[in-house]
């Protein structure tokens, strides 16, 4: 019989279980959060008709969908969380109560070139906050405080929660008599960061932006100061533009609460040179950066949108929202060591019986007491040497491990031993213990 190699495709990712724990951790915390400020779960198809998830599709996106035919349907997979939100707002739209505050949680596909970071496959951590009609900017200003809060439970104290808003800068465009390039500007000045100041004047002057139209735009979105100066210097600029007013009355809007929900000076700021290139955008705009790591790129992003669903349906649903690229994320501070993936077990105690019967019917019982009072418990079933199965404990460092053989059937007294200490506690079993109070130490 021919083998064939295991092998997993480009572009997918598969861990260890010591890495897959701390993924799934970064993944509930993130969850947790979500929830805690009232976001509700959302599940979609991962795949769905073509002609529903392609509405808006075209260019690059399309040619990254990953798209397939079974019997007479022309399914896609999802490529990301947004269109198939909109597809459910505009569908369940009766069933909703607005605003609709969402979080979803899942993996969406990309058939671009797989390279280090960049995943075909992905998990994506997105939230939204769906209006019927309108939807308050104070809205805007709360997000900020959610990605404040995740990446502060996560362990970081040294990132920036950048905020701009697309008013100010399609104003400026409009004032300069460049509102027909405003679109391809946006994408251009958004990629400053990794393609650097020379390269953006040589993109804009290949799309025919004049060279002090270009000054203007560049001296714009240089400016510098505190966050208040950076207000006053774009409020001295008198644009007598009615776009880059609204803009700016946002902006003002949404520093003066997002203070009020308690983010610190240093992790937000006001920063003009962020665009988002996504054509939906049409307000606020977030990118979020790890101060010390600024090469990899935005690790957290979105902004406002007027209208969510409109190749679905004739409402408009306005919305604010940000994604976590899970996957990336947790790629690049792997790669970074920023993380330390040390766990490589979720047990809290290892039970191990000898080769009795009896020992392996009380080994049942201690672990059934122990998962009542929800604490990890495995047991081991397999029949080898002891050396053995406390080298299997030893080597996932599981904390504490509990041995059931002659003495321990007859008595009931069993030993709980710390791994970490090598202490032992020794217990009389009941079937409803509290086993908490033996349980303070052990975090291997």
């Amino acid at each position: 019989m021919n083998k064939v190699e295991p092998r997993t495709l480009p572009g997918f990712m598969e861990l260890l279980p010591q890495e897959q724990i701390y993924f799934e951790q970064m993944k509930q915390t993130i969850e947790k959060i979500y929830q805690r400020f009232g976001f509700l779960p959302l599940d979609t198809p991962i795949i769905e008709s073509s002609e529903v998830l392609l509405a808006k599709a075209g260019g690059e996106t399309e040619k990254q969908i990953y798209r397939f035919e079974k019997g007479n349907a022309d399914l896609s997979l999802r490529f990301d969380l947004t269109v198939p939100l909109a597809k459910y707002v505009a569908k369940n739209y009766g069933n909703l109560s607005f605003p609709f505050r969402r979080y979803q949680i899942g993996k969406v596909y990309r058939g671009e070139r797989a390279q280090k970071g960049r995943y075909r496959e992905f998990y994506q951590c997105d939230i939204d906050i769906i209006g019927d009609e309108t939807l308050s900017t104070l809205n805007d200003a709360e997000l900020p405080s959610v990605i404040y809060t995740i990446f502060k439970e996560l362990g970081f104290d040294n990132f920036t929660i950048c905020i701009n808003n697309r008013k100010i800068l399609n104003g400026l465009f409009e004032s300069l008599s460049q509102k027909e390039n405003s679109g391809e500007i946006l994408r251009i000045i958004d990629k400053i960061e990794k393609i650097g100041k020379e390269a953006v004047i040589e993109s804009l002057e290949k799309i025919g932006v004049k060279k002090d139209a270009i000054q203007k735009i560049l001296e714009f979105i240089t400016i510098t100061g505190k966050t208040d100066e950076k207000i006053e210097k774009l409020q001295n600029l008198k644009i007598e533009n009615q776009n880059f007013q609204e803009g700016l009355e946002e902006l003002v809007q949404i520093v003066k609460y997002v203070r009020e929900f308690g983010i610190p000076e240093q992790n937000f700021k006001i920063d003009l040179s962020i665009a988002r290139g996504l054509d939906y955008y049409t307000g606020t705009v977030y990118e979020t950066f790890l101060n010390d790591h600024r090469e990899i790129g935005s690790i957290c992003s979105g902004g406002r949108y007027e209208n969510l669903a409109e190749y679905y349906t004739d409402k408009k649903l306005p919305g604010i929202g940000i994604s976590i690229g899970l996957t990336r994320l947790f790629y690049i501070l792997n790669e970074l060591n920023l993380i330390k993936c040390n766990q490589k077990s979720i047990s809290k105690v290892l039970i191990i019986p000898m080769q009795e019967d009896e020992a392996k019917v009380l080994a049942i019982k201690i672990a059934n007491s122990l998962r009542k009072a929800k604490i990890n418990t495995e047991i081991y079933l397999n029949d080898k040497k002891l050396k053995a199965k406390l080298k299997y404990a030893d080597k996932l460092n599981i904390p504490y491990i509990i041995i059931i053989g002659e003495d321990e059937t007859k008595t009931k007294v069993i030993k709980l031993k710390n791994m970490e200490t090598g202490n032992e506690t020794e217990i009389k079993f009941e079937e409803n213990m509290e086993w908490s109070k033996y349980m303070q130490g052990g975090k291997r």
